[in-house]
């Protein structure tokens, strides 16, 4: 019923908009509303038995409120489609429209800068999953971020299209590299480690990594240059080695050696200064004796003992059996056990779907990602605006970079993050964030797509005034 009347809103204010959007965005929702569902149901024997043995926790997915979200997002979409007209004029009568927000660039950088800031606020900054990147907010927990993601695309389109002559044509050439001027490139670059140095103390890397994918994506785009390209592998490259080195950031070292091996962490590992991992999960006599000693959470206690760093890679262990178990198409939906999976209704949805619905499945989801950032390049394409042209391929370059970050971690490709799967996800900020995202790319190929104004036809002989 939502998408019907998502389609009818768009059908009567955005006729010419691109017709795979919209279906596209709705079936990854339902899907996702789907699985949260299955596992929302706690009905299953074996989840049974296995909730009565103590093997798994109860998880919290929470298909209602998921739905809820879903609801709020889908009429997020229809009153973007409805206010955002003619998104290539600033001046549109009662319009708000990712061109009027041209006019106020650095002032939608300086409120992606206060969002980012918002959850190391103490009071309402909340720690969720080891990552501070959440605010409660009238008992809703909110991830700002998500939204900081969108006006830091529009404020590096606006700066870069006001600065893509002397970012292109002017500046210093060493080797095959060509380097801009330090004032071109400076206002960009301090927003950039801003961003990043914000991320490094909420310890969320997966949405530093999303940030400066889509600084280098964005400056390659208004500059056509290899160069930027090779740049930011080289800043890449330089940034983790750093973050290797710096004493506070040891959950990184973690991240990578998780990746590189993660059985000695299943259930519990702790990592020693040496660089050695010693296994603490409960078969351990380390974890046995902090557990007799009355502790809350003995592996880590134990880790403490030993002075090393506690990281646990069930998650990702657990993730990887159900890719296998499901195979190639699957053990069903509704016939696996997801459930096993800690955080399987959020970070990894994607391992759950996996198992039930198999590769198969997988390669399906793949596809209507790439399909949505397909149509969203192309609205960027057909727009006649350069900063358009930059904000569309911003936010579908965006879409496409959290997809690959999310869904590499959760199969081994890279190190894991804490991303969400866009539309997949339980949670409201990213729901509700990229249902905005998708309203502005349908508006912008509504704009695009339409026809030009026809020329007024035969309407008799020219009249002839006289001035006398």
């Amino acid at each position: 019923v939502l998408g019907l009347a998502a389609f009818f809103v768009q059908s009567r204010f955005a006729p010419y908009a691109d017709p795979l959007l919209l279906p596209l965005a709705v079936a990854l929702n339902g899907i996702g509303l789907a699985m949260i569902y299955r596992l929302d149901l706690d009905t299953s024997a074996d989840k049974q038995t296995a909730l009565l043995e103590g093997t798994v926790g109860k998880d919290a997915a929470d298909a209602p409120s998921q739905l809820m979200w879903t609801f709020v997002g889908i009429g997020l979409f229809v009153a973007a489609v409805i206010i955002m007209r003619d998104t290539e004029r600033t001046d549109a009568p009662l319009s708000f429209t990712p061109k009027t927000a041209q006019r106020y660039t650095y002032l939608i950088g300086l409120g992606a800068i206060i969002l980012l800031l918002l959850p190391i606020v103490p009071g309402i900054g909340q720690t969720i999953n080891g990552a501070r990147v959440w605010i409660s907010v009238g008992g809703f927990s909110v991830q700002p971020g998500e939204f900081a993601k969108l006006m830091l695309v529009v404020f590096f389109a606006g700066y870069l299209v006001n600065r893509r002559q002397a970012l292109t044509l002017i500046g210093k050439k060493i080797g095959p590299i060509s380097l801009p001027r330090a004032r071109d490139l400076g206002p960009i670059v301090l927003l950039w480690i801003f961003c990043l140095g914000v991320l490094f103390i909420q310890k969320d890397l997966g949405t530093a990594l999303l940030y400066f994918g889509l600084f280098v994506a964005m400056l390659y785009i208004a500059t056509q240059r290899i160069s930027w390209v090779l740049i930011g592998v080289g800043l890449l490259a330089a940034g983790i080695f750093i973050a290797t080195l710096l004493p506070f950031m040891g959950h990184v070292n973690q991240r990578i050696s998780i990746w590189q091996d993660p059985k000695p962490y299943m259930d519990g590992g702790c990592m020693l200064e040496s660089g050695r991992v010693v296994p603490v999960n409960p078969d351990t006599e380390i974890y046995k004796q902090a557990q007799a000693a009355g502790s809350e959470a003995p592996g880590l206690t134990a880790c403490s003992n030993l002075g090393g760093e506690y990281s646990d890679s069930a998650q990702l262990m657990h993730g990887l059996y159900a890719l296998g178990e499901g195979g190639v198409l699957g053990t069903g939906l509704g016939q696996g056990e997801p459930w096993r999976i800690p955080l399987s209704f959020s970070d990894f949805i994607f391992d759950s779907i996996g198992e039930e619905l198999g590769l198969t499945g997988l390669m399906a989801l793949l596809l209507i990602y790439a399909l949505i950032v397909q149509r969203g390049m192309k609205a960027g394409l057909a727009a006649r605006d350069p900063f358009l042209k930059l904000f569309a391929g911003g936010v579908s370059f965006v879409l496409a970079l959290q997809v690959f970050v999310i869904v590499g971690g959760v199969t081994k490709l890279i190190p894991l993050t804490g991303l969400t799967t866009p539309f997949l996800s339980q949670g409201g900020s990213s729901l509700m964030a990229n249902w905005i995202l998708i309203a502005i790319l349908v508006r912008m190929s509504h704009d695009a797509r339409k026809p030009a104004p026809q020329a007024i036809q035969d309407e008799g002989m020219t009249q002839i005034v006289s001035v006398r």
